[in-house]
């Protein structure tokens, strides 16, 4: 057995060490917010959070996270009202949607380490997160905006 902690609940799970997080989390778990995408790291649709740092759960040991606090998409705020979640419906960043989840969650621990980002901080963490749509240039307004929120500055929009 496998211990950990995810949005906020301990669970328990009967599962081989090397098992992706990524299947724990959604098939075990079943929590489905936390997309696969590439299956190697490399497009972010995977990314939650283990103990705060933005990871990729598709190339995650399960046995990595033992006893750790993991946050997906459905625990950032359980009424989806975290600023980074509304920067991102206000200004409409998803298009088909699939890759949100990982680059709102790539988002959040960014801010949390870099409260005021340049745009050049912004395609520098966020590069790894690839959007098949291409709605870069809303994905970079809305972290700008959610850092202001964050701060608690106001937005003009």
């Amino acid at each position: 057995m496998i211990d950990f902690t995810i949005n906020g609940r301990q669970v328990s799970v009967d599962v081989e060490e090397d098992t992706p997080l990524l299947w724990v989390i959604r098939d075990t778990v079943e929590l489905t917010g936390t997309k696969y995408g590439c299956g190697i790291g490399l497009c972010g649709a995977c990314t939650v959070h283990v103990g705060g740092r933005a990871t990729r759960a598709c190339i995650t040991p399960v046995a990595d996270v033992a006893g750790t606090e993991i946050t997906t998409i459905e625990g950032l705020d359980p009424d989806g009202n975290h600023p980074v979640q509304q920067a991102w419906r206000r200004l409409q960043v998803p298009q088909c949607g699939y890759c949100q989840s990982g680059q709102i969650m790539q988002t959040a621990a960014f801010l949390k380490d870099i409260p005021g980002p340049t745009d050049a901080d912004i395609d520098a963490v966020m590069t790894g997160n690839l959007c098949r749509c291409m709605t870069y240039n809303r994905i970079r307004a809305a972290v700008r905006e959610a850092a202001a929120a964050l701060r608690g500055e106001a937005t003009n929009g």
